[in-house]
């Protein structure tokens, strides 16, 4: 409905900066952005991308990597400046950073600040925003428990696994209240059984929260067990939502599940259309 409208993209592009590679940082490190453009001096990273997304939504952003997903995720939270275009929270064109919208990054280690107990890295937004301590300390310990951290309050990141220290930015960015969750492949460096227990937390916490969850991922099964959308990209350059696909399935899902599976098949289908119009080679659906 019109009326639950959070976020509206219209006609968004993003020129590829061939003079400048720096400029260029929203890349993956295990991405070269001089292969996919090369030769084209006029192409653009993500063209002509248009979308509404709803208050409250999980919302998943599917496509192969180097696609453009991440990059629209940082210019939604205001770290990435684009070409043409609108971006629109509430009705606000988004220019910067701000704090209705809290950032999960997929490096953990990178993230959080291993000087700093599990407790202190939770708290340190709200120290920087001039919450009372008081206030500081109910927030902080409501967001442990929302994540399953409260007995490991006391200690620093160097005692935690992957999985723990994910919890603690969910944490860091829940304790803020934004009204955006936006995650950059969150669970993508853990193991599977560690991966699947967070993806049941994650949808755990969306329920309970109602935040709006904007989530980049390349694997089909996590897209489907947890979005209620789909955008699928096209391959890049020129990249833009090829297809959408709501996903009209209950929580909890099972991975065995035969509809699970049918629409996991459906959305594989899509994503290799939107990757071999671009001529890209085809993924495969198991992956």
């Amino acid at each position: 409905m019109a009326e639950d409208k959070l976020i509206e993209i219209n006609n968004l592009r993003l020129k590829y900066d061939t003079s400048s590679p720096k400029k260029n940082l929203f890349f993956s490190k295990n991405i070269n952005p001089d292969a996919i453009f090369k030769g084209q001096e006029d192409a653009y990273v993500l063209d002509d991308v248009s979308l509404d997304i709803n208050k409250g939504e999980f919302h998943i952003f599917l496509g192969a990597s180097g696609c453009g997903k991440s990059t629209l995720l940082n210019i939604i939270a205001g770290f990435l400046q684009k070409t043409d275009g609108s971006v629109m929270i509430d009705g606000r064109e988004i220019t910067k950073p701000g704090r209705e919208r809290g950032v999960v990054f997929q490096n953990a280690e990178l993230a959080i600040y291993p000087w700093l107990t599990v407790y202190k890295n939770v708290e340190f937004g709200l120290k920087l925003q001039k919450v009372k301590k008081a206030e500081r300390r109910k927030t902080v310990d409501n967001a442990l428990e929302l994540v399953g951290l409260s007995e490991h309050r006391n200690k620093y990141p160097s005692e935690l696994s992957g999985g723990m220290k994910q919890r603690v930015q969910i944490a860091r960015s829940i304790a803020s209240d934004p009204e955006i969750l936006i995650m950059d492949e969150p669970f993508g460096a853990l193991d599977a059984q560690t991966r699947r227990t967070l993806q049941d937390e994650l949808i755990r916490i969306w329920q309970q929260t109602k935040k709006t969850i904007l989530f980049v991922t390349h694997d089909l099964q996590e897209a489907v067990y947890l979005g209620q959308k789909i955008s699928i990209f096209s391959a890049a350059p020129n990249a833009h939502i090829a297809k959408q696909i709501e996903v009209d399935l209950p929580y909890p899902r099972r991975a065995g599940d035969a509809k699970v599976a049918m629409i996991t098949a459906d959305v594989g289908t899509e994503l290799n259309k939107a990757i071999n119009a671009h001529g890209e080679e085809s993924v495969d659906k198991s992956a």
